[in-house]
């Protein structure tokens, strides 16, 4: 889809549940909710949003079509680097399951059923967020040892990969280190997700750059099938998975504009809010100002 048909089709209010559809619903997370087909399953992105790990009572209108509809055009990216989790005939798989709501289909995809791996991958690529408050204090991000002197929102020597745990709902993930990542899904498993985070991120950091973003800092999920190959699955290369700069304000020393949540994140930090239940409502400026930022970095990498 283009950018113009995808905009066009998003919604006057936010959708923020899913419901009556004639599926069993094995799982709802932040913003995805799981649906069982037999044969396969249905993931349908809500416009859900939460920050510091609340989900917020307030969602952004079309956000889950946005992140969907990025989904699919980076899967459809990255199919040489490593496969999917889609099924391949999407509009088919809709017409077969009766699922013909337009808004649904824009928000959903038919995918296999995989094994997820218990953890989570993050490629950091600058000094940013979590990873600058830790360097502050040890000199190190997740265990690598930084150069001294490097400054907040600088690029990295190299592209670092720091995976976490997957924690229960309302816990925060934990970082882990090489020993402890190889120990929860194997050595030569563990080495395989490294290597292919690792390629992913620089796609998406070219694809970014060419876009007139930088893609700082970036998170991805993978399953395995009955034969034990690695797959891509959940999200990839989304605002709400990864930090996007717009290129011609980016400068270190500072906390970047990004392209995603953190808009909602410093509106919360600014008025004090505890980061606990129940989250505050938001402004509607919040709202319509997060929906601009995401529709800028799907307008940048779509054209």
């Amino acid at each position: 889809m283009t950018f113009a048909e995808i905009s066009a089709a998003l919604p006057p209010q936010a959708v923020t549940s899913v419901e009556n559809l004639p599926f069993p619903k094995i799982a709802s997370g932040k913003v995805r909710e799981i649906f069982d087909l037999g044969d396969a399953l249905l993931l349908v992105a809500s416009d859900r949003l939460s920050a510091f790990d609340v989900i917020l009572p307030d969602g952004i209108p079309g956000k889950g079509i946005i992140l969907n509809q990025m989904s699919l055009w980076w899967f459809s990216q990255t199919t040489g680097i490593i496969g999917n989790h889609l099924l391949p005939d999407q509009a088919g798989e809709f017409a077969r399951r009766g699922i013909t709501d337009r808004d649904l289909q824009l928000r959903s995809m038919v995918v296999r059923k995989l094994k997820p791996l218990t953890i989570e991958c993050v490629v950091r690529g600058y000094l940013v967020g979590s990873g600058w408050s830790s360097y502050q204090k040890t000199g190190e991000v997740c265990g690598h040892r930084l150069p001294a002197g490097l400054r907040q929102a600088d690029k990295l020597p190299q592209p670092l990969f720091t995976p976490t745990t997957k924690a229960p709902k309302g816990e925060h993930d934990a970082p882990i280190n090489d020993a402890q990542g190889a120990a929860a899904v194997g050595a030569a498993l563990y080495e395989q997700v490294k290597a292919t985070s690792l390629a992913l991120y620089k796609i998406g950091h070219d694809r970014a750059k060419a876009a007139g973003m930088i893609l700082a800092d970036t998170k991805f999920e993978f399953g395995t099938d009955a034969a034990g190959k690695l797959v891509l699955i959940d999200e990839v290369l989304t605002p709400d998975s990864s930090r996007y700069w717009p290129a011609d304000q980016y400068a270190p020393n500072q906390s970047p504009p990004s392209y995603d949540k953190q808009f909602v994140r410093d509106h919360l930090i600014a008025i004090k809010w505890d980061q606990t239940p129940p989250a505050p409502v938001l402004p509607q400026e919040v709202i319509r100002g997060t929906q601009a930022k995401y529709l800028t970095a799907l307008k940048n990498l779509l054209g």
